[in-house]
């Protein structure tokens, strides 16, 4: 009997323990799956361990899911030759700054990076438009003074549905202005939706090497007076020493002028710096924008106390295309009562970027603030109003009509008076003058 015990202890051990190994491994891959998923889980949701927000994201983020997914596409993607290593690192990267769902802010390429301070230096080359995302479509901020795009007839506030037959609805924008982007002498045909046309429609247009005048200036002769139009098409590095010269020039006239307008339509922005400094051109003290960031204290930038010696009365022109540096100086002008906003409401681009350059020649451009006028106005809420509304028709560009410009210069002939700031004692004294750094805008 003993005997007959001993053996089947010797047969159900091992049964036993393979039995009860067999249920503590299961209970260990159990776990190890709920751990696996927990985590996960915690990956997707973009959490850290404490729950707050990431201050070192090397020591506090686990990038397991992002090597684990490459790996995978390593082993099983069916066409390894595209498994190129720097387009799907830019690629990683270009997704983890889309997901902030910030139009402004965007990872640029090398390429993309040359190109976008070619654009500020005023070579370009495509259809010559500003494009932006809002509300997750591709909007035209403002086709380029001369430029293709604007003898074809794009229009501020144009949506881009399609490139070439190519729905983009899903696309970034830097991807959109690869698409329509070619060599010269090429077409492009865009397929947009307008607010007054019930339907989408089509549009060609002939892509050419672009350069982009940044000033043009020219006197006009009425019956009342002279008056002195300044066109800015952007504000670029050499824009406000354009301005001066063209200033210059404008008093050599013959005629004595009776005012000054300066035409920032279809202006859809550049360097910061630049709006500062033309806004002292006109005005003698006081603040020109605040820049307020996440964190401390607003920055105001005020006037460098280099204005000009006359005081033309002037006129400023904006419309839907405006943005970003023009609304600032739109706006200085305005709060400061020292001339007339003339023509629409501005796109409202009120966010301050800065570049970073990044090694091998990509860059990384980021929203770091908002902008305010002096008066505290939110442009990136309301854009600027004009004191004067009119409207400028595409007929009306058609038949080579400018009731806007017209408008302006009417209001300084008839009302126009030497222009003047705010009284001084309700004027902030200016400390030194402040470098804006790196902070720019154009898209």
């Amino acid at each position: 009997m003993k005997r007959t015990l001993r053996i089947g202890l010797i047969v159900l051990l091992p049964l036993i323990t393979l039995s009860l190994g067999w249920g503590l491994g299961v209970r260990y891959a159990e776990r190890q799956v709920a751990d696996m998923m927990s985590q996960l889980e915690f990956l997707y949701q973009g959490k850290t361990a404490s729950g707050t927000l990431v201050h070192d994201p090397e020591k506090e983020v686990d990038l397991a899911l992002l090597w684990g997914v490459w790996r995978l596409l390593q082993q099983h993607y069916i066409a390894p030759e595209k498994l190129q290593t720097t387009n799907m690192l830019f690629g990683a990267t270009a997704g983890l700054v889309r997901a902030l769902d910030d139009p402004y802010t965007s990872f640029m390429t090398p390429r993309e990076n040359t190109d976008f301070k070619e654009g500020l230096g005023g070579k370009l080359h495509g259809i010559g438009a500003e494009l932006t995302m809002k509300d997750g479509q591709v909007v035209v901020v403002a086709p380029l003074k001369g430029s293709p795009a604007q003898e074809a007839g794009l229009l501020p506030e144009d949506i881009i549905i399609e490139v070439n037959g190519t729905d983009i609805s899903n696309e970034t924008l830097t991807n959109v202005v690869q698409r329509i982007r070619g060599p010269k002498g090429t077409s492009v045909t865009l397929t947009l939706l307008r607010a007054d046309q019930p339907d989408a429609f089509e549009l060609t247009i002939k892509r050419a090497d672009i350069t982009i005048p940044s000033v043009e200036a020219e006197v006009h002769q009425t019956a009342s007076g002279a008056v002195g139009v300044i066109a800015l098409n952007q504000f670029g590095d050499e824009t406000v020493q354009e301005v001066e010269k063209a200033l210059r020039d404008l008093q050599k006239e013959k005629e004595p002028i009776q005012g000054l307008v300066i035409d920032l339509r279809f202006n859809g922005g550049g360097y910061l710096d630049g709006a500062v400094e033309l806004a002292s051109l006109f005005l003698k003290q006081g603040k020109v924008v605040t820049v307020q960031r996440r964190e401390g204290e607003p920055v105001a930038h005020y006037v460098n106390g280099r204005p000009l010696e006359a005081e033309p009365p002037l006129a400023v022109l904006i419309n839907a295309g405006s943005a970003s540096a023009s609304e600032i100086f739109a706006g200085a002008i305005q709060d400061h009562k020292r001339g007339t906003i003339v023509g629409q409401t501005s796109f409202g681009k009120g966010t301050v970027q800065e570049v970073f350059d990044l090694p091998g020649g990509s860059s990384l451009r980021v929203t770091v603030a908002r902008w305010l006028t002096p008066g505290g106005k939110d442009l990136s809420k309301e854009g600027i109003h004009p004191d004067i509304e009119v409207d400028r028709t595409p007929e009306d560009s058609a038949a080579d009509r400018d009731p806007q410009l017209d408008t302006a210069m009417e209001w300084l002939l008839e009302h126009g008076q030497p222009g003047t700031t705010v009284e001084p004692d309700t004027m902030e004294k200016a400390p030194l003058p402040k470098q804006a750094g790196k902070e720019i805008e154009s898209e």
